[in-house]
């Protein structure tokens, strides 16, 4: 070796020392010690102070904090919450609901560099894990000295127990990092609390802004806000769904006085309520808004629903879906207002929505049913709650009233001449809502239908008057998103949970029982159900729709499932097997779908020969010409039929187009064409039912 490589080694080894002994006198611990974890409910702060931190500025960049490290023991590792709270009130959480019935956290250490996330791992947690959200979030610029906490809440009281025994923070030259956003092919939605922390309720004032430049241009999170730009009011939505890291919102758009301002948000009606559905569980994120659009597709208003990615306190949260909250309106549930002073008449009669749930949220008041369910050994009930008007609107006659309707109903279902054509269930009940609501409760074999988030509304009599069933709400666990009371399982059928699983506590009513006991019924069910096979649930169809909203998320999901690492890991209540790979997921759903389809095909009950009820009518039918179709198509009716109107929507659920001015009978319809070659659907209605057909634009 030469003196000149001598000389170079040297100075490598220099700066190699200087490296090593600069990195030492900047890594710096602090460590403190626990105390028993309150098993009551309470939300408990274990403090440690951080003092002489240098430097003391902490970034994702020079210097911050890097690890956090933990000792507890607990007999039910996923009932506990666990978070870092620093100086300046920023929370990360680090694990929450992770480990089902294991025990402890022992030698338990949280980096953003780590290989695997705390989700993927099991109790007893040991080991170097990534934390559930960006422990990056902390390296915000802010002074690191003072008081940081480790929060900790048993989400479980009243059951196990446990203790912290001692934590430490370790800060040094290789900060964690914050995931980084910059653009996205889908609608930005960014929302700044002013470091407020989103309670269940009541809903507290932020901002929020929407970039959204158009569908198939470019949105960057340095963008403008061009889709709202204003104040919003915002809680914590939802039951179950709450106990999973990426949250559920509920949010009105609001003027600068507080007061609800109906906004048009990402081509949606003019409303001011609105939900944020983070699909966490449902891993092809797209369970809901693909139940929805199907409920549109039969001739229903369901919710409207546009995909999008949120940005919280400046932290990426994932793909979300932005939907319209159910309620009164004209674009929504389109029934009569109900005001507080309506109390007699045909006033009286109409203006209400209803909803069979659970005694949970704010507005939980309601009444318990006269009739059992059809599975009641444990003693189960079933409520029905207000929902418009709200519990604190609603006056003492117009609970009266919409009590005894609905008792009636179910007098009338119970009774012996249940199913007379006249006099019985169908003189007061809108028959075709509840056909498309079993078919689609059970094409979809949803384990919480019938049951829960399950709506009914009632217009007045001069409008009708008849109960309906609807909108359709709730499907993040249906298909085949359920690991428990058959949920999985292709075969069998829904409306008969209670048999599967008598001893829960959420029951079917007795109606659905009931009216499969009825021929006039199942032969309409027969034959809509032939009706819509033609259509839209049609393999092929359904198959098309799945692939172009994953197409459309395929970007999006990415980054989704970067921040939070849960494919091929389970997600209170995934079945088994569980793809590690979004594209699995996605050949998951179609092959259910396909054998449920063939299940139902063999045993949907009926004979669709002469069905005759209610509303329901199968002797109109069109075609469309030419099809498939470029500038223009012709609605072609087998015979010459009275039209309402119709709606054309897209492969995606949009609607494009929709015409209600056709008074009279017709017999053609010419349509003008102006759209992107695809798959398209039509939606003729009559007065009494309605038909769908796919159009094809080239």
């Amino acid at each position: 070796m030469n003196e000149w490589q001598q000389i170079t080694n040297l100075k490598h080894l220099t700066l190699i020392l200087f490296l090593l002994i600069s990195s030492f006198v900047n890594s710096q611990t602090y460590s403190a010690t626990g105390a028993a974890i309150p098993d009551d409910g309470s939300i408990t702060d274990y403090p440690i102070t951080v003092s002489g931190l240098s430097p003391s500025t902490i970034d994702t960049t020079l210097f911050g904090l890097e690890s956090v490290c933990l000792n507890l023991t607990h007999t039910w590792d996923a009932d506990l919450d666990i978070r870092l709270v620093a100086p300046d009130g920023t929370e990360v959480i680090l694990s929450s609901g992770n480990g089902y019935d294991g025990d402890n956290y022992t030698n338990t250490c949280f980096r953003s560099d780590a290989a695997n996330s705390i989700i993927s791992g099991g109790a007893p947690f040991t080991g170097t894990f990534k934390p559930q959200t960006s422990l990056g979030k902390v390296n915000n610029g802010q002074n690191g000295n003072g008081t940081w906490n480790l929060r900790i809440h048993d989400l479980y009281p009243g059951a196990d127990t446990g203790e912290l025994l001692d934590f430490s923070l370790f800060f040094g030259n290789n900060p964690a990092s914050i995931f980084k956003f910059k653009s996205s092919n889908l609608p930005i939605l960014v929302i700044n609390t002013s470091g407020q922390s989103i309670p269940d309720e009541p809903k507290i004032t932020a901002q929020m802004g929407i970039i959204d430049n158009g569908y198939g241009n470019r949105n960057y999170s340095t963008d403008a806000f061009n889709g709202y730009d204003g104040t919003i009011g915002i809680e914590m939505r939802g039951s179950s769904s709450q106990m999973f890291p990426k949250k559920p919102y509920g949010f009105e758009t609001r003027d600068n006085s507080g007061n609800n301002l109906d906004v048009s948000l990402l081509g949606m009606p003019p409303e001011s309520d609105w939900s944020l559905i983070p699909n966490y569980s449902d891993k092809t994120l797209m369970h809901n808004s693909m139940s929805y659009d199907l409920s549109q597709l039969m001739g229903h208003w369901a919710s409207r629903n546009r995909y999008c990615e949120v940005v919280l306190n400046g932290e990426y949260q994932g793909v979300y879906a932005l939907m319209e909250k159910i309620k009164r309106d004209s674009n929504r549930v389109s029934i009569s207002k109900l005001d507080p002073n309506e109390i007699t008449g045909d006033d009286l009669t109409g203006g209400y929505v209803v909803k069979i749930d659970k005694w949970t949220g704010s507005n939980n008041d309601g009444w318990e049913s006269n009739y059992l369910p059809a599975q009641s050994g444990s003693g189960q009930k079933i409520v029905f709650l207000y929902d418009y008007p709200k519990a604190d609107k609603i006056v003492p006659q117009q609970k009266y009233y919409i009590q005894q309707f609905i008792d009636t109903v179910e007098t009338v279902l119970y009774s012996p001449g249940f199913d007379d054509p006249v006099n019985g269930y169908n003189k007061y009940i809108k028959t075709s809502t509840f056909i498309d609501y079993f078919i689609l409760n059970e094409l979809s074999k949803n384990v919480d239908g019938y049951r829960l988030s399950t709506f009914l509304h009632k217009d007045k009599n001069s409008k009708g008057g008849k109960l309906k069933i609807g909108p359709v709400w709730d499907y993040d666990l249906a298909w085949r998103n359920a690991n428990y009371c058959g949920g999985d399982d292709y075969t069998g059928w829904a409306y008969k949970f209670g048999d599967i699983c008598s001893g829960d506590g959420w029951q079917i009513p007795f109606w659905w029982d009931r009216l499969m006991e009825d021929t006039l019924f199942k032969n309409a069910l027969k034959c809509r159900w032939e009706n819509l096979r033609q259509s839209i649930i049609d393999t092929t169809f359904l198959y098309q729709y799945i692939d172009s909203v994953t197409t459309y998320l395929n970007e999006a999901q990415t980054r989704n499932f970067k921040y939070w690492p849960i494919l091929g890991t389970y997600v209170w209540p995934n079945p088994n097997p569980i793809p590690s790979t979004y594209e699995g997921e996605i050949i998951n759903l179609k092959n259910w779908i396909n054998n449920r389809i063939a299940w139902l095909d063999d045993n949907m009950p009926g004979r669709c020969d002469h069905a005759s009820i209610d509303e329901f009518s199968f002797n109109f039918d069109f075609s469309l010409y030419p099809n498939p179709a470029s500038n223009y198509v012709t609605i072609e009716l087998n015979s010459i039929t009275k039209i309402i109107g119709y709606q054309i929507y897209d492969c995606y659920g949009n609607l494009v187009k929709e015409s209600f001015n056709h008074a009279g009978f017709q017999k053609n319809i010419d349509i003008p064409l102006n759209y992107n070659a695809g798959v398209y659907f039509i939606t003729l209605f009559t007065k009494n039912s309605s038909l769908t057909k796919k159009l094809v634009i080239f």
